[in-house]
């Protein structure tokens, strides 16, 4: 079976592209959306994030926990916000290895804004049988790609439905 390393979502929210980057690259703010993510631990006061910040996000998934260390790659206000995850543990991040990258792209549509939300398997060293059989253990039966598109569509559609409903 071919290996799908990147998928993306996109939903039209009823909000400015800056409003929503606001947010977005306040990772702590990220549990408030993702069916995953319980937030993060940031150091600073709650700004928007800038590239380089390192950061701890705390993370589910039915009964299991882990944490995942983090850093911004992409901070373009009102544009593109990314961070890359490169460690992983139960409750500090001591495995060392590339994980994942996730991407936000906010695109300006007439008054409100497309959020393209983009996870890419950044773990290209792991062989494809090895990381099927892992994605479909964590997963309960899907690999990571497929997984992660239900998560992306739960995350998009939550982060509509706060900024329409605020207005």
């Amino acid at each position: 079976m071919t290996r799908t390393f990147t998928v993306s979502r996109s939903i039209l929210v009823e909000a400015s592209p800056q409003s929503v980057y606001e947010q977005v690259s306040q990772p702590a703010q990220m549990g408030r959306w993702s069916p995953e993510n319980l937030g993060a631990t940031v150091p600073g006061d709650g700004e928007p994030a800038a590239v380089g910040l390192v950061f701890e996000g705390h993370n589910k998934r039915g009964p299991f926990r882990w944490t995942t260390r983090c850093t911004v790659t992409e901070a373009d206000p009102g544009k593109r916000f990314a961070f890359r995850v490169h460690a992983i543990g139960l409750k500090r991040p001591r495995l060392r290895a590339p994980i994942a990258t996730w991407e936000y792209r906010f695109e300006d549509s007439g008054g409100a804004t497309k959020v393209t939300e983009t996870w890419t398997d950044d773990r290209r060293s792991w062989p494809t049988f090895v990381a099927n059989a892992f994605d479909r253990v964590a997963t309960g039966g899907k690999t990571f790609a497929v997984f992660q598109v239900g998560n992306i569509d739960r995350t998009l559609k939550k982060l509509k439905q706060e900024f329409e409903t605020a207005r």
